[in-house]
């Protein structure tokens, strides 16, 4: 009898179709196989009919022969299967002018020639590819798919975003997260129409200025990366709503974004942020705000006190050891300040200082009367107090006075307010009002 074994186990050895016959096997079928005896047939009287022995016949003596296959043959069996489903899955959607292509675990080490055949896919508007092998993405990609709206490449081993996806003048909706990825090249700037970039969990250690270009872009995310810094134009994504870049290796915020009209909500828990912009939470717009984890902030600024916030495992006493920055201390509580911040004033300190003085009279002529500070030549201020001019380090929390140089801070530690019970002492962290005077400073009441 044939030995028994489910389908997958056994294969006709005769077959060729999944792999060659072992050595063993093979020699086994050379050799001359002895006549096969029929069973003995019981007689009338229960004895064994007397019956010489009968020569099964050729067609049967040389019938299947049924083997056990290798892993080899099993793998080699499974790749054939799901390339000929892959063409197939292929070939319909050309013919039948599909809108949506899924190809999710296909186990595709390459981007699939049948995509890039003759003229493509024209009519292609979702690609799904998850959880795949892929390590790069095709030059003639938006030659062959160029109506594609959405591209999600989530979980593959691609270590670049190449030059070519800047073509894909269309595309909304971009996932390359769980990558591998190191670079994302420039040409992503080029990508006006892009809606949502999905970068998390990859190796990128900076991003392109370019961009800050993606004037359309809604959601960023960026978050378990090893990026110190974010990219300089950022705050030119002016419909920018949700800005994730958890787990990183962040120390500070750019104030520009504060300049971002659209931002919902901002995550960044899990970095190494030991202050925030003063203007963080100014705007109206701003509402989700996490900074969890963050060990070394122990400062909030006081816009974000009606916010929803986030700042569980913050103000830990381990000492800044990256940055040099100012402090100042109330009591027992430490705060630091952006690295901008040239000096800070007291509530004895009456007289502004000349440099704050000549900063905010430019201010006031340059952009509240003639409502455009291009008139500034760069060379009539350094390049360092005309950028600040554009962007000032904050503005008063108490009268919207913006400032440059100096801020006059006051602590209200967040255990003595009502927020406390929502931390259940998970954190140490203090909100801070930034005033431009000491008559800000002392009329300023956070919870008035």
């Amino acid at each position: 009898m044939p030995r028994r074994g489910t389908p997958c186990d056994w294969l006709r050895g005769e077959s060729g179709q999944l792999g060659e016959v072992s050595r063993d096997l093979r020699g086994a079928l050379a050799r001359p196989r002895p006549a096969l005896l029929r069973p003995q047939v019981l007689g009338a009287g229960g004895g064994p009919e007397r019956r010489g022995p009968e020569v099964l016949p050729a067609a049967r003596r040389n019938g299947p022969v049924f083997r056990r296959c290798s892993a080899l043959d099993v793998v080699l069996g499974t790749r054939l299967v799901m390339a000929s489903e892959l063409c197939k899955t292929i070939s319909e959607a050309k013919l039948e002018r599909h809108k949506n292509l899924f190809l999710n675990y296909r186990n595709l080490h390459h981007f699939p020639l049948e995509l890039l055949k003759d003229e493509g896919l024209q009519y292609l508007e979702r690609l799904y590819m998850k959880r795949n092998s892929l390590t790069t993405l095709p030059e003639n990609l938006a030659q062959k798919l160029p109506n594609l709206v959405e591209l999600y490449l989530h979980s593959n081993n691609i270590v670049v975003v190449p030059e070519a996806i800047g073509s894909l003048v269309k595309l909304q909706f971009l996932d390359l997260s769980d990558n591998a990825l190191e670079i994302v090249c420039p040409e992503i700037g080029r990508l006006r129409s892009l809606r949502h970039l999905r970068l998390a969990n990859n190796q990128l250690k900076y991003l392109p200025a370019e961009v800050g270009d993606l004037r359309e872009l809604q959601t960023l995310d960026i978050s378990t990366n090893r990026l110190i810094t974010l990219p300089e134009r950022l705050h030119m994504c002016l419909s920018l709503q949700y800005l994730t870049a958890d787990r990183n290796h962040l120390w500070y915020v750019p104030r520009h974004l504060c300049q971002l009209p659209s931002l919902n909500e901002l995550s960044m828990a899990g970095n190494r942020l030991a202050f925030l912009p003063l203007d963080l939470g100014r705007s109206r717009e701003l509402q989700y705000v996490y900074v969890d984890n963050n060990i070394h902030l122990k400062g909030l600024p006081s816009y974000l006190y009606n916010k929803v916030i986030g700042c569980s495992g913050c103000g830990s006493p381990i000492q800044v050891s990256e940055v040099k920055l100012l402090s100042f201390s109330s009591g027992q509580l430490t705060v630091f300040l952006p690295a901008e911040v040239k000096s800070i004033g007291t509530e004895t300190d009456h007289v502004l200082p000349l440099q704050e003085l000549a900063m905010r009279t430019l201010y006031n002529t340059y952009y509240v009367y003639l409502k455009d500070l291009n008139f500034l030549t760069p060379i009539s201020l350094p390049k360092s107090l005309l950028e600040l001019l554009h962007c000032p380090l904050g503005h008063c929390h108490r009268c919207s006075q913006p400032m440059f140089t100096i801020v006059y801070p006051k602590l209200f530690p967040l255990r003595e307010t009502p927020m406390a019970g929502l931390h259940q002492g998970r954190t140490t962290v203090s909100f801070v009002a930034y005033c431009c005077s000491t008559q800000c400073l002392q009329t300023f009441d956070l919870l008035s």
